[in-house]
């Protein structure tokens, strides 16, 4: 549909620049799986590790799932009544799970040997050998030259 076959239908002309910005945005899906059905599925997932292949599987079930919502908003079907809202809710609690996995592989990691190491130090009092040695031991301030 070009911006000629949207100004020859009829209607209101409030919505052509949704209409024109959703042509745009079909025409970027279209270009996405395109370039991702040119190489064969067996083929990308060789190239990626299980965490990987996870997060793919997962965006592209909740694409189909999200484009099926598209599909039956345009039938006249409530789509928040059909079972795709439940799939796509399992979809999202599962891209959670992947999520989660994903931070506590990028969390620090607590090394138990430095951590009782610093707080040994941190703790630590030098004995003093005897009262006498802790009052000599301060220094006097030096006296300004007055000229």
């Amino acid at each position: 549909m070009s911006e000629a076959d949207l100004a020859g239908e009829e209607y209101p002309t409030e919505i052509h620049d949704y209409l024109s910005a959703f042509e745009k945005s079909l025409g970027s899906v279209d270009e996405m799986l395109k370039t991702m059905m040119s190489v064969p599925r067996s083929k990308l997932l060789q190239k990626l590790d299980p965490l990987e292949q996870a997060k793919l599987d997962l965006v592209s079930a909740y694409t189909l799932n999200s484009m099926f919502w598209v599909y039956l908003a345009t039938q006249g079907i409530n789509p928040k009544e059909h079972q795709v809202k439940q799939e796509l809710e399992r979809i999202r609690t599962y891209m959670n799970r992947v999520k989660e996995i994903v931070d506590k592989k990028k969390a620090a990691k607590l090394d138990k040997g430095a951590v009782s190491r610093f707080v040994r130090n941190a703790l630590y009092e030098p004995k003093a050998q005897n009262k006498s040695a802790k009052k000599g031991s301060a220094i006097p301030a030096k006296k300004k030259k007055i000229h």
